[in-house]
């Protein structure tokens, strides 16, 4: 139970610290959301920008199976790096969005 206390706090700092990145056009919002009773978690765009509607989750992760589950990840440096670098071991977290098949190819888990 620690391990999914200590999950769920690093997914929300993690996502925090990426809602204080407001987009420099448009005008957008950065909507954080947290779901801690489902495990779900999403940083979402939305808004307008030159008459062209901007939606889009850029973060989704979910928690399941005592893993975090990487939905999607629109960053840079990558959601599974930083999680590694806050100490969670890479076979705990699984690149959703790779197909299952080819995730047996990165050093991270597998499902």
């Amino acid at each position: 139970m620690a391990k999914l206390e200590k999950y769920r706090q690093l997914v929300r700092e993690i996502l925090t610290e990426y809602s204080s990145h407001k987009p420099s056009y448009g005008e957008v919002e950065v909507e954080l959301i947290l779901d801690p009773e489902r495990d779900r978690y999403q940083l979402v765009h939305v808004g307008w920008s030159n008459r062209r509607r901007i939606y889009g989750s850029t973060i989704h992760i979910d928690i399941k199976d005592d893993k975090i589950w990487i939905q999607n990840d629109g960053t840079e440096e990558g959601i599974a790096n930083l999680l590694v670098d806050r100490g969670v071991p890479s076979q705990d977290i699984v690149i959703a969005y790779h197909p299952p098949n080819l995730r047996k190819f990165t050093d991270f888990a597998v499902s």
